[in-house]
């Protein structure tokens, strides 16, 4: 297995524990926080779906790494990582700490996701070249 395919594997168990572990937080340790506003719970557990989605998507890529290496699976993987750091991490800031400014980052993170689901569609297509 190559090193970029380790490192992707890595760091989707990483945010895959990550995510579990924050969303049973918010199920438990916030709900007093989120009882007062509803809208931020629903903000928060779209950040723990996305991020729980798009780690086990990042697990993918590493095989996709493995499968056709070209730069395009190669960057899949990282842009797959900064989308759920900043589309995640910005909706958990927001719906925590009423952080308004941050809903202004959850659009780049978004692009990055899906810039690196394009990537992951090219490198594909591309195969070995």
């Amino acid at each position: 297995m190559t090193t970029r395919a380790r490192q992707f594997l890595m760091l989707a168990g990483l945010f895959g524990a990550l995510g579990v572990a924050l969303g049973a937080f918010g199920a438990h340790a916030l709900a007093g926080v989120f009882s007062a506003e509803p809208a931020r719970q629903a903000t928060y557990e779209t950040a723990v779906l996305y991020h729980l989605v798009h780690a086990a998507a990042l697990a993918g890529a590493a095989f996709a790494v493995e499968a056709a290496p070209n730069r395009w699976t190669r960057s899949s993987g990282v842009l797959l990582a900064l989308g759920i750091v900043l589309f995640s991490g910005s909706l958990y800031l927001l719906s925590v700490f009423g952080l308004r400014l941050m809903g202004a980052v959850a659009p780049l993170g978004g692009a990055a996701l899906i810039a690196g689901w394009g990537a992951l569609m090219v490198g594909a297509w591309r195969g070995n070249r």
